[in-house]
């Protein structure tokens, strides 16, 4: 189990957005913690964001060094910089490997 209280705060970039996060926390948690809601958009525009939060649907990709990423499954890190992942930066990307968010 975490213990908040002596967890540092740090920042990563979403969208040039400082977020602000705390050791051990996803990208997806970050966000949603910090007010957003949306990772992606898909081909017809549509937002999408995090939903189960166990890597099984996929609505929460983004881009991270030019590579798509579940945010649900990657932990955030001190000045990471993570964009939304849209059609035209993720459709021909390949997806590394999952990884366990622990």
């Amino acid at each position: 189990m975490r213990d908040k209280a002596t967890e540092t705060p740090f920042t990563f970039y979403f969208n040039g957005t400082a977020i602000t996060a705390s050791t051990g926390d996803t990208i997806a948690a970050a966000l949603l913690a910090n007010g957003i809601t949306t990772t992606r958009v898909t081909a017809n525009g549509t937002p999408r964001g995090p939903f189960c939060m166990m890597g099984a649907c996929y609505d929460c990709l983004v881009e991270i060094d030019m590579v798509t990423r579940q945010s649900c499954m990657t932990r955030a890190l001190p000045g990471m910089t993570v964009i939304t992942a849209t059609p035209a930066n993720s459709e021909d990307q390949p997806m590394l490997p999952r990884h366990s968010a622990d």
